[in-house]
């Protein structure tokens, strides 16, 4: 991508898989003046689903909390669910409202969603205590003995201690266009799932870590109302503004949250040929800027975002093998024990591809994890298709490039000595698509890159899930066919089957990119964080 710090790709496409789009319902019509509940299968694939439950309160009074249950056969359950809490007790599944979501007026309504495995549906739905389509006798409308009153979301203590981590990227230039703002991560829920934050990007130049936007970072006025405590900025000498205060402010609203500064991305990658020359001094610059006494209280450790090293991204480096290594050991020894700093690196696991143009298991021992870019493996780039889910999570019958998956990236590097709890699974909370598409399965031809909101062939998750609704999946993420236009990217449902995979193989947690490509209320967060447990 051209703007700083985008994320790019490997290159092209594949094919298979299966479909979906059912809607069988959970429950029949409602019944006047009660609270009911009606669910729906938005998604099928055979061997799992989406589902969507909706709430009303068709009641003449405001209802204070609510709770869904039902009953799911042998050989089926739900992974993952947003937009709720859920539990489970034998086969019985419970979703209570998130806090955010439950208070409804008179006639208003909510909706949870939810993934799982298996051929089933459910049964025995009830709202409240009561039956879902209102039969019954009347629920009861106070589910919860101390309801929260506050319509935003409760911070609660975050992930406990032992919580696998939950990492998502906030790129500093969706406070312009995007309008996406630090706030944004605490009303939607998010800052209580998050683990850390990565703040995209600094800039290298001259060998240097350096500002990417003065303006964004700390000196944009933000009004009470945008603030993430309801104060306005101050004009006084000094005051730190921007970001990096609405950052301070989150830490201080949510304790457990830290947050790193992250270095290079995609456009600003060219710098760190120069930076090996002289590890040593780029570390000092490093740690000189994130401990500025303005914003030091704001940074908990440092993340490199080299692409890539002695291989080609958007420049070509060839500073060396051991090069990345020599820098990591640097910041190491600059930053010490008590700062984090870790490292997004390539997940081109393909026999001599980029993994291998470099030291990562050398490096291992001075990062605290690595996040390899397991996404942008394919996409419109190449214009013609084939058509390819952009972020598959294993090989596929078909699949353009053997190794352009995420196993292929992890197990590579755990082949080379990085252990797994250093590594992480890095998820895309958007899409990529093609135009001029004929073909439903992946592998078909195209003329072009999909129309995006800000780029051309790739588009944010809240957009997709309503304009271009998953169609299939393969390879363990989906794909969707609307019109002419073919795009994948990942639904709820396909990150709780990676979020399992991350389990699996032992890995420290997943990280994402980016925050303003979910839904305001955090579908694909929760989501992660609900798989991960």
């Amino acid at each position: 991508m051209s703007r700083p710090g985008g994320r790019r790709a490997l290159a092209l496409a594949g094919a298979l898989t299966i479909a979906a789009g059912a809607a069988l319902a959970g429950a029949p019509p409602a019944t006047a003046a009660a609270v009911t509940a009606a669910c729906t299968k938005t998604s099928d694939w055979g061997t799992g689903f989406e589902g969507r439950c909706t709430i009303t309160n068709g009641t003449a009074s405001s209802l204070s909390g609510w709770k869904v249950a039902f009953d799911l056969p042998a050989g089926t359950t739900v992974t993952s669910a947003w937009d709720a809490t859920r539990s489970v007790s034998g086969t019985r599944h419970t979703f209570a409202n998130a806090g955010w979501n439950g208070t409804l007026a008179a006639g208003a309504t909510a909706s949870f969603g939810f993934g799982g495995t298996g051929p089933g549906w459910i049964s025995g739905c009830t709202v409240n205590g009561g039956a879902c389509d209102g039969s019954g006798g009347q629920p009861d409308p106070d589910p919860d003995p101390d309801p929260d009153p506050d319509p935003d979301p409760d911070p609660g203590p975050g992930p406990g201690p032992g919580a696998r981590k939950v990492i998502g990227y906030f790129a500093q230039w969706g406070v312009y266009q995007r309008n996406y703002h630090v706030k944004n991560i605490d009303t939607s829920g998010s800052a209580s799932k998050l683990t850390h934050i990565n703040y995209a990007f600094g800039n290298v130049q001259n060998g240097q870590c350096a500002i990417g936007d003065g303006y964004a970072d700390y000196d944009r006025f933000y009004q009470a109302g945008e603030s993430v405590d309801g104060q306005a900025d101050t004009w006084d000498a000094g005051a730190l503004r921007g970001s990096f205060n609405q950052l301070r402010k989150l830490k201080k609203k949510h304790p457990h949250l830290k947050v790193i500064w992250s270095f290079g991305g995609w456009t600003w990658s060219g710098g760190f040929g120069q930076a090996a020359a002289n590890p040593a001094a780029f570390a000092e610059s490093c740690h000189r800027l994130v401990e500025d006494p303005r914003w030091a209280d704001v940074f908990d450790g440092i993340d490199i975002d080299w692409e890539y090293p002695n291989a080609c991204g958007l420049t070509c480096d060839t500073s060396g093998p051991a090069a990345f290594r020599n820098l990591m050991s640097a910041l190491r020894s600059r930053f010490g024990s008590s700062n984090l700093v870790t490292a997004a690196i390539t997940a081109d696991g393909t026999a001599g591809g980029k993994i291998d143009a470099a030291d990562y298991g050398g490096a291992a021992q001075y990062v605290d994890w690595y996040l390899p870019m397991t996404y942008d493996f394919f996409g419109a780039w190449a214009a013609g298709g084939p058509t390819a889910p952009h972020s598959p999570l294993t090989t596929y019958n078909g699949i353009p490039t053997q190794g352009f998956h995420s196993d292929a990236a992890i197990q590579k590097l755990r082949s080379k000595g990085v252990p797994a709890s250093k590594l992480l699974l890095g998820i895309g909370f958007y899409g990529r698509g093609w135009t001029g598409v004929t073909q439903s399965a992946p592998g078909g031809t195209a003329t072009g890159p999909a129309p995006g909101t800000y780029e051309q062939g790739i588009e944010d998750y809240k957009v997709l899930k309503n304009r271009c609704p998953s169609t299939g999946t393969v390879a363990g993420t989906a794909y969707a066919k609307c019109g002419a236009q073919w795009w994948s990217y990942d639904t709820p449902g396909s990150i709780g089957g990676k979020m399992t995979y991350a389990k699996n193989q032992g890995l420290a947690g997943s990280f994402f990119w980016e925050l303003s490509g979910d839904t305001t209320g955090g579908e694909l967060i929760t989501a992660m964080r609900n798989g991960l447990g």
